[in-house]
């Protein structure tokens, strides 16, 4: 009985490719709309995946356990008056602050204190507008950093307010590009510095600069030298002279990064350090930044975004299930006296219902492979040519098709049951 069934699945499947094999120009047409919604289903959640993989990774970059505390010149300053008066803009993240948080927030790990300088950093006669960043020598391993060539400076070198400095890839490029940079000297201002050690550009500052074109404009030219030297070579008040204006700002700390030393305490210590700023600080002149909130958001962003490139592909799909319906019913008045024969000759509704099936799922299994293989290869397209990440799920090709072979079983059941329903001696009759 076993045996029987298998040969008369076997031969409604022969029949079935033979019955598609006559009409091939439409079942192609027809299996067009799965094929485009299979591989829209594929091609669009790699798209989604590898660009939010992206974001992640710049935000996970900052470190999730880290929060950082950026000085923001004030817009509307309640004592701009004073100040203007006394010629010095002050603002900004002070060590008031950080001596606070450090004593009051619960889980401070570590911090990272940052001063900038914009300057002119000279070799000779070649110069670049730049950044010294004046920092701590545990920066690059908070920042997740990498020593190209050299070394970073030392606890030691910061006691000691040693003139020595780390300078980025780019900068090392465009102050030195004959000569080796570690052992060179940079100046800025009056100010001498020996050079030892490169260091990789920020990922963000150098993404940032490629977008905008702005490689040459000083965007990632940075030097890198101790706070503590930073601040006994130019002072507390940093002053700039440029195109004939005079500005002079006294900022503490232009950054700062705060590492927590568990994850579950990072939004709880944000809070509080956002109270300690609010009381200790009357302009917003401040940005605080927590990378694990941005994360939090970029994760529940992804699952928005694959809703709806899931909902437009699905869309995709139903209107090749529709076609395929649409097809399958004509197919069905066409072979009107086909069906009334193989009644006459014994076969039962189950087994006219079993033939248009089986059509409706090679149609549908036929395009959900051609959509599999099309959805695989252009993501890897637009890797090679665009030069941007996509991510195929292991379960992306499987879920869209078996999704399609589902939508032939649906689609299909209706022609299927409307042929099996069809009296036969009128069957007969049709011409």
């Amino acid at each position: 009985m076993r045996s029987f069934s298998l040969f008369r699945l076997k031969r409604s499947v022969i029949l079935g490719v033979k019955s598609l094999w006559m009409h091939k120009l439409r079942s192609m047409l027809t299996a067009l709309g799965i094929v485009f919604g299979v591989c829209s289903v594929i091609a669009m959640l790699a798209i989604g995946e590898g660009a939010s993989y992206e974001a992640q990774q710049q935000i996970k970059d900052l470190g999730s356990q880290n929060i950082i505390l950026e000085s923001v010149k004030p817009t509307n300053n309640s004592s701009a008056g004073e100040q203007e008066r006394s010629m010095i803009l002050e603002y900004g993240i002070t060590y008031k602050d950080i001596s606070q948080i450090r004593s009051t927030v619960p889980g401070v790990q570590v911090t990272i204190p940052s001063r900038v300088m914009k300057d002119f950093l000279w070799n000779g006669s070649i110069s670049v507008d730049g950044n010294t960043l004046g920092t701590v020598a545990w920066y690059p391993d908070m920042k997740n950093r990498d020593m190209i060539r050299g070394r970073f400076f030392t606890e030691v070198e910061m006691r000691t307010t040693s003139p020595v400095a780390v300078l980025t890839e780019s900068l090392s490029r465009q102050l030195f590009p004959l000569v080796e940079t570690i052992g060179q000297t940079v100046r800025i201002r009056t100010s001498y510095f020996t050079v030892i050690g490169v260091i990789e550009d920020d990922p963000a500052v150098a993404a940032g600069a490629e977008i905008e074109g702005s490689a040459e404009s000083g965007e990632g030219m940075e030097m890198l030298i101790p706070i503590s030297t930073l601040e006994d070579h130019f002072g507390e008040v940093i002053m700039k002279y440029r195109s004939g204006s005079f500005e002079a700002e006294k900022v503490d700390l232009h950054e700062v990064t705060i590492r927590i030393d568990e994850p579950d305490k990072v939004m709880p210590a944000a809070l509080a350090i956002q109270h300690i700023l609010e009381r200790n600080h009357k302009d917003i002149d401040y940005k605080m930044t927590v990378p694990l909130d941005l994360l939090r958001r970029a994760e529940r962003t992804k699952q928005i975004f694959n809703i709806v490139l899931g909902s437009i592909a699905a869309i995709s799909l139903l209107v090749g299930g529709i076609g395929i319906m649409n097809i399958m019913l004509a197919t069905v008045t066409e072979r009107t006296r086909e069906i009334g024969i193989r009644r006459a000759l014994g076969a039962k509704k189950k087994d006219i219902v079993m033939q248009f099936l089986i059509e409706t799922v090679l149609l549908s299994g036929a395009g959900g492979i051609l959509g599999v293989a099309l959805g695989i290869a252009i993501p890897i397209v637009i890797t090679h040519f665009a030069d941007m990440v996509t991510i195929i799920q292991f379960w992306a090709p499987t879920l869209a098709f078996t999704i399609s072979v589902l939508i032939g079983v649906l689609f299909g059941i209706y022609p299927a049951f409307r042929a099996a329903e069809m009296n036969p001696v009128e069957a007969l009759r049709h011409e």
